[in-house]
């Protein structure tokens, strides 16, 4: 009887296992921000895209550049469709620059709000 252990199940053990080890250790570290910590950084965040208009200048300036490439390449009707694809773009792109200002903003307040002394 002959035992088959392929080379590629060994490899992935080897590069898999130190980050095993080393996962609980990170994830020590964190800290747990709370709902109300949360709310308050959302909520200076969309008051600060609200006074400097973040989200239309994003969504806005992908759309024309969607449409500027679009018409380029494909006249009038993609110009139409590039512009659909740069809103989307902006779209996903200002979901994903708001939740990093969320977390940033969270950071600071656990900083500022706590004292780890």
């Amino acid at each position: 009887m002959r035992y088959v252990f392929g080379w590629k199940k060994i490899a992935a053990i080897l590069l898999l296992a130190p980050i095993l080890q080393t996962a609980p250790l990170c994830s020590a570290g964190a800290q747990q921000v709370t709902e109300r910590e949360h709310e308050r950084a959302k909520a200076a965040q969309d008051a600060h895209d609200k006074r400097h208009h973040n989200t239309a200048k994003t969504v806005g300036g992908t759309a024309a550049g969607g449409a500027l490439i679009g018409g380029l390449a494909g006249g009038g009707k993609g110009a139409l469709i590039g512009g659909a694809a740069g809103a989307g773009t902006g779209v996903v792109a200002d979901k994903i620059r708001k939740h990093r200002g969320v977390k940033k903003r969270e950071r600071r307040e656990v900083y500022r709000d706590r004292s780890y002394r």
